[in-house]
């Protein structure tokens, strides 16, 4: 007798293909062919623009809006938004460098005081936010302007000390690992860290529960109050690292100039990213090709000498336009319209 073993059934091309294009994920491989657009169409008008030395420039100068559009896209999964990262940097930046200074150009004493006053202010916005009952949009608009007050009273207004005679603000500053800059290397080992835990551990995943649903989440036992406060303490912490990465770059410690405007880069590229900003959805790689694309965009207008106010109109147009995108993919009723 003989018997017939089915065939296993062959998975088509297409289910293949649609399988890897949802793992790779739809937004990330469309910035990836805009991010190529862009180095395209200003590499062929600018030769030099291509050039590793001008790849260098454009990863070095995103690095800071980079820390802070990582950090951004935890709070906005976690279903919250933090407006006052770019005056957490500036704060920072003050702090690093005149602790610096008071104690004799002690560097390690200047960045821990930077850390430490980011973390106690992250630890404040989280705590008007749970215990206050204030909306995070609101409690953090207000901490724009109170800690850039703050920065330009201590500092009276203007750059704080000399940091390039000390070793490690100049590595920092300068240096480069492997082809890289530091502050390059800096901002991947902060993506990673921040990637495995949204990904791989406990705390990620109810970070996720909680931007999803936050009722369900807090159903599930998942103490809300507690992961909201720690969300906006690394808030603060990484805009203290860009802020020390800022004192590095310009040398002294800068109360405004180099951090106004952070905040909008942050949350333009973690939406372009592909974070809804309703929370429960993001990723950091995508957050990353929106931080490149951003950079390369600024770098090209800036190599075909246009106009440096241009790069604000494209920015705000991709803020909307990602917005746009997200309401369009989740099918989301417009405001004022009929479903």
């Amino acid at each position: 007798m003989t018997t017939t073993t089915a065939a296993a059934p062959r998975r088509s091309t297409g289910a293949g293909a649609r399988g890897w294009l949802a793992r790779a994920g739809g937004q990330n491989l469309a910035l990836v062919g805009a991010l190529a657009l862009i180095l395209a169409l200003f590499g062929s008008l600018n030769p030099n623009y291509l050039s590793w030395a001008n790849v260098q420039v454009i990863a070095e100068a995103v690095t800071i809006t980079g820390l802070l559009a990582v950090v951004q896209t935890v709070v906005i999964i976690c279903g919250a938004l933090d407006i006052s990262v770019g005056s957490q940097a500036g704060l920072a930046s003050v702090t690093s460098a005149m602790v610096f200074t008071a104690t004799g150009s002690n560097a390690v004493l200047g960045m821990g005081a930077a850390i430490g006053i980011g973390g106690l202010v992250g630890l404040f916005n989280g705590a008007v936010i749970v215990y206050g009952r204030v909306n995070a949009t609101i409690a953090t608009l207000a901490g724009l302007a109170a800690y850039k007050g703050v920065a330009q009273l201590v500092s009276d207004g203007r750059a704080q000390g000399y940091v390039l005679n000390d070793p490690i603000f100049v590595f920092l500053s300068r240096g480069s690992v492997a082809g890289l800059p530091v502050m390059v290397w800096l901002l991947i080992l902060v993506a990673i860290a921040v990637h495995v835990l949204l990904k791989y551990t406990d705390i990620g995943r109810n970070v996720y529960a909680i931007g999803g649903n936050d009722t369900a989440a807090r159903l599930a036992g998942i103490n809300l109050n507690k992961y909201l406060i720690a969300v906006y303490a690394l808030s603060g912490m990484v805009a203290a690292v860009a802020g020390i990465l800022l004192t590095a770059r310009t040398g002294s410690g800068q109360p405004v100039s180099g951090s106004e405007g952070l905040e909008l880069q942050s949350i333009t590229a973690a939406a372009l990213g592909g974070c809804a900003l309703k929370g429960g959805k993001g990723g950091i790689g995508g957050t990353l090709l929106a931080v490149s694309l951003l950079g390369a965009l600024s770098n090209g207008l800036t190599v075909q000498g246009i106009n440096a106010f241009w790069q604000n109109v494209a920015q705000g147009a991709l803020l909307v336009a990602a917005v746009v995108i997200q309401q369009r993919r989740n099918r989301e009723r417009a405001v004022g319209l009929p479903a």
